[in-house]
């Protein structure tokens, strides 16, 4: 089963094939995507690489992380599932968490 990384630090210049690239060190690079703002295409300096196994995944962890690519010291950890919810829809309060009292 495949395992979904955080990449973090990256330059902006950084391209998915890079990332691809430079993963592929650690493993068998599934997918590699450097996240970018939608109106601009400039890059959020964050990104996601996908790898085979995750043994995989686990050499690259300790491999890349904190290591110097292009200048700068990669962030790299297993990802987080998306969050639900994140923003309300237009028009609609985020729901309130009720106060908890103390005993």
């Amino acid at each position: 089963m495949s395992k979904k990384l955080y990449v973090g630090n990256l330059l902006y210049e950084v391209t998915d094939e890079d990332l691809k690239t430079h993963f592929s060190t650690a493993g068998t690079v599934v997918s590699a995507t450097v996240i970018r703002f939608r109106d601009t295409g400039r890059s959020k300096g964050f990104g996601f690489v996908e790898m085979t196994t995750e043994e995989e995944a686990k050499k690259a962890i300790d491999s890349l992380n904190g290591q110097d690519y292009k200048g700068r010291k990669l962030v790299v950890s297993e990802a987080r599932p998306p969050r639900e919810n994140r923003f309300p829809p237009q028009g609609e309060a985020a729901p309130v968490e009720p106060a908890q009292q103390p005993e």
